[in-house]
């Protein structure tokens, strides 16, 4: 795993478009703070930059550098969340503008998942994880459902956890706006 890690930081330090494990299922990820990098990730998806991506990161104290204004609210979530959750919070700042969704605000989770986790802190940024499948079609529950059109347009493929069979399910998303209001996206 160590090697695994060293190589895609590295990749990513260089602009480059990686695939990897996280928490919930395979994504396909770059750094979350190079406009040119996530422009090859919605090219490589076929998908409209004006549908946000989300973010990964090591730790909540990281997700500060990225919100404006996080809202107490979101630290009870993060905490408590018994399941992988995404934040979507306003003010985002510190990332490719081709990033964020047009009011400016940003889907961050703070994964837990020892692979993700230590990708994201040895990064020491935020890392792009959208599902590897191209916009439209279903997203893969395993690494054997990756499409070779998906695996042969990214730069480094992680050799970790790809012979795991388990069905992964998507993160739960909650959208917070600073007055501390609530909104279900995703259950």
């Amino acid at each position: 795993m160590e090697e695994d890690i060293r190589q895609a930081v590295e990749v990513m330090r260089r602009g480059g478009v990686i695939l990897y494990p996280t928490d919930t299922i395979w994504g396909i990820g770059c750094d979350a703070t190079n406009e040119e990098a996530v422009r090859r990730v919605y090219d490589i998806k076929r998908r409209d930059d004006s549908k946000a991506l989300i973010c990964l990161v090591d730790s909540a104290d990281r997700l500060q550098r990225y919100v404006g204004d996080v809202p107490a609210v979101a630290w009870d979530l993060i905490e408590y969340a018994d399941k992988p959750l995404t934040l979507i919070l306003d003010n985002a700042r510190n990332l490719a503008p081709n990033l964020l969704a047009e009011d400016g605000s940003v889907g961050l989770r703070v994964t837990r998942e020892e692979f993700s986790r230590q990708l994201c802190y040895r990064f020491q940024k935020a890392v792009v994880s959208t599902s590897a499948n191209v916009s439209g079609e279903p997203s893969p529950a395993c690494f054997a459902d990756i499409c070779d059109e998906i695996l042969n347009a990214v730069d480094y493929v992680v050799q970790s956890r790809r012979n795991e069979k388990k069905k992964a399910a998507p993160s739960s998303i909650i959208k917070l706006r600073p007055d501390g209001e609530i909104t279900l996206i995703r259950k």
